[in-house]
């Protein structure tokens, strides 16, 4: 059992914010100019239920499932506050996320079906949503606690740039973000070594500096303590906290 972390550093309440509702993909405010319009995302989140989530996190005095589901509203929150994010889309059949996320924008719930991995849980919220590829998609690992939407938000506008984009993890041989442009079929490769096989696939490995929140996946009590360092979100830190 690993013991609960310290206090976490101090964060600008407005990067843990849910943010505005979004407006209508492509919609410009009175008087922009096409040129400033930016592309506006639809991020895929597949999410386990919690009681099947994170069996390799072991914190004590810490409920597992509670704790991956405070991870995951975390994640969400963060990636619907992104303002390049039209509408986040989670696959789960965890209805007690489903409940608790309630007071997040922009989420739309899909349920996963008969689990059959995360590619095939992606491909599912990708097919309901925009099956025909009119928005640019990602896909974004739904364990980041630390996430920050400015950090997504960064990694969605290099993404722009090429047909498909992947973001490896902090250790560098997993993906924590894959992503297709508009009309690119999608695709993608998750699991153990995946950063191999996206870019195998022809994924362009986006340069993401090594402290972005975007890289720091947790499966672990020490990838979580990792996560800490870089600043929690309310749910997970505030359940750290006791």
């Amino acid at each position: 059992m690993t013991p609960l972390f310290g206090r976490r550093p101090r964060q600008n309440s407005t990067e843990w914010a849910a943010g505005a509702p979004v407006s209508a993909p492509g919609a410009a405010s009175a008087g922009e100019s096409v040129e400033f319009r930016r592309p506006r995302w639809v991020v895929v989140v597949p999410v386990k239920p919690s009681a099947r989530g994170k069996s390799r996190l072991d914190v004590e005095g810490v409920g597992r499932a509670d704790l991956a589901r405070a991870i995951a509203l975390d994640t969400l929150a963060s990636a619907a506050a992104c303002e390049l994010v039209a509408q986040v889309v989670v696959v789960s059949d965890d209805a007690a996320l489903a409940r608790e996320a309630a007071t997040i924008p922009a989420l739309r719930f899909v349920p996963e079906g008969e689990p059959r991995g995360l590619d095939a849980a992606v491909a599912t919220g990708v097919a309901a949503v925009d099956p025909g590829g009119r928005m640019p998609r990602a896909a974004l690992l739904g364990d980041l606690p630390a996430l920050r939407s400015g950090d997504l938000a960064d990694a969605l506008r290099a993404a722009s740039s090429v047909d498909r984009a992947v973001v490896a993890d902090a250790e560098g041989t997993g993906s924590t973000l894959v992503t297709a442009g508009v009309g690119v079929e999608w695709a993608s490769s998750f699991g153990e070594g995946s950063l191999a096989r996206h870019t195998a696939l022809g994924f362009h490995a986006l340069p993401i500096a090594d402290a972005s929140t975007l890289r720091r996946d947790v499966d672990t009590a020490e990838q979580l303590a990792a996560a800490a360092a870089l600043g929690l979100g309310p749910r997970t830190a505030a359940l750290l906290a006791g």
